[in-house]
């Protein structure tokens, strides 16, 4: 709950920043902000457009666990990107609608109709990204497939919206994930619902 505020006031935000910001006589000039917006692309290395992308994307939210602090739930660092916690299994929940979804106290894990997505190691460890290349990363995200080959990457992950990116995006994301510290972890698997057929042999 106290993320969700933090997270609507921040958005409150940057919506009055940018209206007020709207007034000035330098953006008023068409095509002013859209040049300096791609200036300072420009000026960024691959690792920094990545790390600004990643945090204005919000992988944070669902990829780095909360833990308790001293004034409520706050991301743990010492975890960024290192996905859902190994070994917390969780088991779905019976949902009655209107209900749709139900999150672990991590943030990292969801139930819903799909059955239980945990979010996956994004860091540069064995257990995470670490055995992939950006060719893989980029047609997953293209193709909303593991690896690009394999299941369907589960909700809430916005593989659609991620895949949208260019090429030079998805590149600097990947060239960012590979510059965070690795963390050992290796997240539950998927787990499909439990009325989910049984596929034959």
């Amino acid at each position: 709950m106290m993320k969700t505020l933090y997270l609507f006031i921040l958005a409150a935000g940057l919506c009055l920043a940018g209206i007020l910001s709207g007034c000035s006589p330098k953006s008023a000039q068409p095509g002013a902000a859209a040049d300096s917006t791609a200036a300072q692309a420009k000026a960024m290395t691959p690792v920094e457009r990545g790390k600004y992308l990643v945090n204005i994307g919000g992988c944070n939210d669902c990829h780095t666990p909360l833990k308790m602090g001293d004034k409520g739930p706050e991301p743990d660092m010492t975890k960024l990107l290192s996905g859902s916690p190994e070994g917390m299994v969780m088991k779905s929940p019976k949902l009655d609608m209107p209900w749709m979804a139900a999150g672990s106290a991590t943030m990292t894990a969801w139930a819903g109709p799909w059955g239980v997505s945990y979010s996956k190691n994004l860091t540069p460890d064995t257990s995470g990204l670490g055995k992939w290349d950006e060719a893989t990363f980029i047609l997953a995200m293209r193709s909303g497939k593991h690896m690009g080959n394999g299941r369907p990457i589960m909700p809430p992950m916005p593989a659609d919206a991620i895949g949208r990116l260019q090429d030079d995006d998805l590149k600097a994301v990947f060239a960012y994930l590979q510059s965070i510290p690795p963390v050992k972890n290796t997240p539950p698997e998927y787990q499909p619902p439990a009325d989910a057929p049984v596929a034959a042999n």
